[in-house]
């Protein structure tokens, strides 16, 4: 839009446009290296490797690569979750051109099949805990490269005993053997190679296909070049006026697998020169204790994780005052969790908003400056951001609700190999996120639904995360999730599906009645179910369409009770 009121409302030193360096992402890890060489860049379970080391490792590995075939535009699916071998191989393939697939470690055998089929990768990097799914799918990946890693490569000499990594059912000890297309990880990185004449690449190369709209629907590898990716970097870092290069300490358990890990969690620390102490799983007790014992600084994450770890049954017996900066995405951040996560640890929780199509972040809040409870913040330097109306695509004013588009050098170049799905979702240079969001008068955004989860009843929309804010007010409810399903009579009708606090009781009947007394008729839902937990990704998304199969699983049209009031 012409008018950007939310650049009044920027941190005085957080200047409006950028000069972008032009790089390629492993240049990140190499400048880092050649300053801080003896800087501890990660922890993991007490293994340790310096800037130096883990640059000589991306060395060593990228040779390797080489040598067994790898080259320029190939396709590498990285099937791991956060450890030392995903830093070193995301790195070392970058440097030889090749594309990463970053894959879900906790993925089934169709949705893994599907994404190495669909991306048309040619080598797949895992842990040898994983190798029983891939094994089942290997007589279809036909001429496919396996690298198979062991945690025990990156574990201190007297640290034998395997982390639980993943608990996944099925999981077997399964032979490796090794040879033909099959290779391991720490043979690899003995290889005596020469260093590979890595391509002097431009940075409008594709870097990335991020897999995206698992959630909705068939996923779609968004297309990130190494520029999507610089710029990115660069805008986040310029956002956190505080950072201090060379001393700050990060605790990655984000997954490195999703846009919002990689970007927070791996690039950005990276790129600040900080330690990264690595988690492939959130499990709160570790976090507490590794804050405590390593004066942790920065913790990126969702706000279960918030959520989770402040109400930590033992949290006082926790030092993690530490803890200067929280950035928090991918869903909602309710004000309570924030406000009591701030209070113990004295730090800040900055909220913000992107997508994986935006390489992915776009909004945050201030850092020094105002932060609204519910907003997802300003638009980072360079991020244009409009509100259309969805059915005439006009730009609405400030406090209308629509569909939220964004312009920016972070945004992807499309779709891979799904051309309809690219001109339906960038038009004009712009990305129609379908997040149906608002602007006030100062520029800060809120997003109110997303759109394909808004429901239509007797002609009105409805948006769920209204009424799950309102449910989440009542004093039994710890958890909430309102979809639409398929109504003769009102085109939807509004179902909740209710997770009530520890030691609480209520029924269906109670809740209803809570909402009418609130809601208008329409808002109301016709239906509550009661669950031990709502179904989330990792990235803490609700998974809305678990919750309609459910839902028409148990339909029968019973419990449905006709209100005309």
């Amino acid at each position: 839009m012409e008018n950007k009121p939310w650049l009044s409302s920027y941190d005085p030193q957080v200047p409006h446009t950028l000069a972008y360096t032009s790089a390629t992402i492993p240049t990140i890890l190499e400048r880092t290296a050649q300053l801080y060489p003896e800087r501890i860049a990660v922890i993991f379970f007490g293994f340790s490797l310096t800037y130096a080391q883990l640059w000589d490792s991306v060395q060593q590995f990228t040779g390797a690569l080489h040598a067994i075939g790898v080259r320029r535009g190939d396709r590498i699916v990285l099937f791991l979750p956060n450890c030392p071998h995903f830093i070193i191989a995301y790195y070392a393939a970058l440097r030889l051109g090749a594309v990463i697939v970053p894959i879900n470690p906790l993925y089934n055998e169709k949705e893994l099949e599907f994404q190495i089929t669909d991306s048309g990768a040619t080598t797949l990097i895992t842990l040898d805990l994983l190798f029983p799914l891939v094994k089942n799918i290997l007589p279809k990946l036909d001429g496919m490269r396996i690298i198979v890693g062991k945690v025990q490569d990156y574990l201190p000499p007297l640290k034998k005993l395997l982390y639980p990594i993943i608990a996944q059912k099925g999981t077997e000890k399964v032979q490796i053997s090794e040879g033909g297309n099959v290779f391991l990880f720490h043979k690899l990185m003995k290889m005596v190679v020469p260093h590979p004449p890595c391509p002097s690449l431009d940075w409008n190369e594709l870097a990335l296909l991020q897999y995206t709209g698992g959630t909705t629907g068939r996923a779609k590898g968004a297309m990130l070049s190494h520029r999507n990716i610089i710029c990115n970097n660069q805008q986040i870092r310029t956002w956190y006026t505080g950072f201090r290069e060379g001393q700050e300490i990060f605790i990655s358990v984000l997954p490195f697998f999703h846009s919002y890990g990689m970007a927070v969690a791996l690039n950005l620390p990276i790129s600040v020169a900080a330690t990264m102490i690595l988690f492939p799983k959130f499990v709160a007790q570790d976090i507490l204790k590794a804050i405590k014992a390593y004066q942790a600084t920065t913790l990126p994450g969702i706000p279960t994780i918030y959520s989770v770890l402040g109400s930590y049954r033992d949290i006082a017996k926790y030092d993690i005052s530490s803890i200067r900066y929280c950035v928090s995405g991918a869903a909602p951040l309710p004000g309570t969790v924030l406000k009591e996560f701030e209070r113990i640890t004295g730090g800040s929780i900055i909220e913000g908003y992107g997508l994986s199509e935006a390489s992915p972040v776009t909004h945050a809040n201030p850092i020094d400056g105002t932060r609204k409870e519910g907003s997802i913040g300003l638009p980072l330097p360079d991020t244009d951001c409009k509100i259309v109306d969805m059915e005439t695509g006009q730009e609405l004013p400030p406090g209308m609700p629509g569909d939220l588009c964004i312009k920016g050098p972070q945004v992807m170049s499309g779709y891979w190999q799904q051309p309809e799905e690219t001109s339906a979702t960038l038009i004009d240079g712009w990305l129609y996120t379908g997040d149906i969001a608002r602007m006030d008068d100062q520029g800060y955004f809120y997003i109110v639904e997303r759109k394909k989860d808004m429901i239509i009843s007797e002609g009105f929309n409805v948006y769920p995360r209204e009424i799950e804010e309102f449910l989440l007010q009542h004093p039994k409810i710890a958890d909430a999730s309102v979809i639409g399903m398929p109504d003769k009579l009102r085109g939807e009708k509004v179902y909740a599906f209710v997770v009530v606090r520890e030691g609480q009781r209520a029924t269906p009947e109670e809740i209803i009645q809570y909402c009418k007394a609130h809601l208008v008729r329409y808002k109301v839902p016709r239906k509550v179910l009661f669950k031990d937990k709502i179904p989330r990704n990792l990235a803490g998304k609700n998974l809305r369409r678990v919750l309609r199969e459910e839902a028409a699983a148990l339909a029968d049209g019973t419990d449905d009770r006709e209100d005309t009031t």
